[in-house]
Formats: structure tokens, C-alpha cells, sequence
């Protein structure tokens, strides 16, 4: 008797046990469904942009630091065409890679939006953590749009803010 309880107990944990959460919401369907082909004769003007990101910031002194939870706001500006993006790359303070998010370009449809999500718990970023972009665009179509939401919640207490890309090239 003790045996079979001790055996549907063992069974009941193996299958209750999840796949752990990768840190930082790095979905890879998301960036497979948007694998886009470029093609050497596509006419497209290159761009790079810098975005700005807080994983932490520093509260009360410079010896204790608050999480943020960091929502990156990938979006197409334009109404009628679509672009590219070939890189889009995760740098901590010191300026050492942190994590690329794919390897093959990605499209976005016209006045389409993608984010990728830096847990509040991933604090590899640190307090002066940053994101690379570089993208390819049609002639005359408007350049992309990077966005950092940065948030946490603590009891009452809320605190947001938001950062802008700039193009770099």
C-alpha cells in the first residue's frame, strides 16, 4: 500500500512539474512567423536605431536598486508599407551582448506592433541596460518607431516611465 501511494505520488510530480520560463519573454514562434526573405536587388535604405531600457533603477541611494518590469515597442510607422528588421540585440550596462532575439529578419506589416517583455525579475540589463535595432525600410517609408515602458508596482505604490529610440545610422 505504501508503495503504490509513494508510486502515484512520484507519477502525480512528474507530470505536474512545468517547463520552466525562460527569463524575459522571448517567444520564438513570434519571431518565426515573421521570418521575412530580403532579396540583394530590394532597393531598401538601412537604419539603426538605439533604445534606451531600465531592468533596474536606483532608489533611496545608490546601494539599493528597484526591478522593472521593460515592454519594448517594436512598431511600423507606416500605413502602406511593410519593413524589416535584422537585428534587434540586448546590451547590459557595460555594454556586453546580453541576448539577440533572432536570427533571420522579420517583417512588420503596415501599422503593425511587436514588443518583447524584459521580466522584472531579468536584471541582467542592470541600470543602464540598452537595445540595438537595425532595419531596413522602402524609399520614402517612415522609419520605425523603438519605445521602453518601464514599470513596477508595489503595493500602492506605481512608478512608469517611457524612452524613445534614436537612429544612430
Amino acid at each position: 500500500m505504501k508503495k503504490t501511494l509513494l508510486l502515484i505520488l512520484l507519477v502525480s510530480v512528474f507530470f505536474s512539474c512545468k517547463e520552466e520560463k525562460e527569463m524575459s519573454s522571448i517567444n520564438p514562434e513570434n519571431w518565426s512567423i515573421r521570418k521575412a526573405t530580403i532579396k540583394a536587388s530590394d532597393s531598401l535604405e538601412y537604419g539603426k536605431s538605439y533604445l534606451s531600457i531600465y531592468s533596474q533603477i536606483y532608489s533611496i541611494s545608490e546601494h539599493k536598486t528597484l526591478n522593472l518590469t521593460a515592454m519594448v515597442s517594436i512598431r511600423n510607422t507606416s500605413d502602406e508599407d511593410t519593413i524589416y528588421l535584422t537585428r534587434a540585440e540586448y546590451y547590459d550596462t557595460h555594454g556586453k551582448s546580453v541576448r539577440k532575439y533572432f536570427d533571420d529578419p522579420i517583417y512588420l506589416a503596415p501599422l503593425e506592433t511587436t514588443e518583447i517583455i524584459i521580466d522584472e525579475l531579468d536584471i541582467a540589463g542592470g541600470t543602464g541596460s540598452n537595445f540595438i535595432f537595425e532595419w531596413k525600410i522602402p524609399q520614402g517609408c517612415s522609419k520605425p518607431l523603438f519605445e521602453g515602458i518601464m514599470n513596477s508596482t508595489m503595493g500602492r505604490q506605481g512608478l512608469s516611465f517611457t524612452t524613445e529610440g534614436k537612429r544612430i545610422k
